[in-house]
This record gives structure tokens, sequence and C-alpha cells, in this order.
């Protein structure tokens, strides 16, 4: 995605309201996969509306923090389609 904060944040910001897949590590070995909608981005987080029957939650964030060391994976699902 982007190797500085800044540009996480940037890219993110273009993409605004499109689905995606999140991957993030749910601790002990556990990995967490659901499908939502990038809801927002703020100064230090991004926040993600799930889908209701994929989560018991209805929204979460991380910070750009967790996407630039990889315990958070975004896969929007155009590019899921397309291949890239």
């Amino acid at each position: 995605m982007g190797k500085t904060i800044d540009d996480i944040k940037g890219a993110l910001d273009e993409r605004v309201g499109e689905r995606l897949t999140l991957k993030a590590n749910g601790g002990r070995r556990k990995t967490i996969q659901r499908i939502g909608v990038l809801e927002g981005t703020y100064p230090s987080v991004f926040t993600v509306r799930l889908d209701k029957e994929s989560s018991a939650y209805d929204r979460v964030s991380y910070s750009y923090t967790d996407v630039l060391t990889d315990a958070v994976e975004l896969t929007f699902l155009e590019e899921m389609a397309s291949g890239q």
C-alpha cells in the first residue's frame, strides 16, 4: 500500500466508501477476516463499517501504523476482481 504513514493515509483518503476485505491479527495465532466498507479516515485512525452477516460488530477502527507493520491487511474488492 505505502511506505510511510502519510502514504497509507493518502491512499485510504482516496478510497473512502469502497468495499474491502480486512485481515487482522486476532492474537494467539488467530487471524480475523471480515468484509466491509472503508467508512472514514481521520488523523490517526481509519474506520471500517463491517457487513452485518460477517461480524457481531458494526464498526472497527485501526491505526495507519497497523497497516504499515502488516498487523492489518486491506484488499479492496475491485483489486481482487482485476487480479492486482
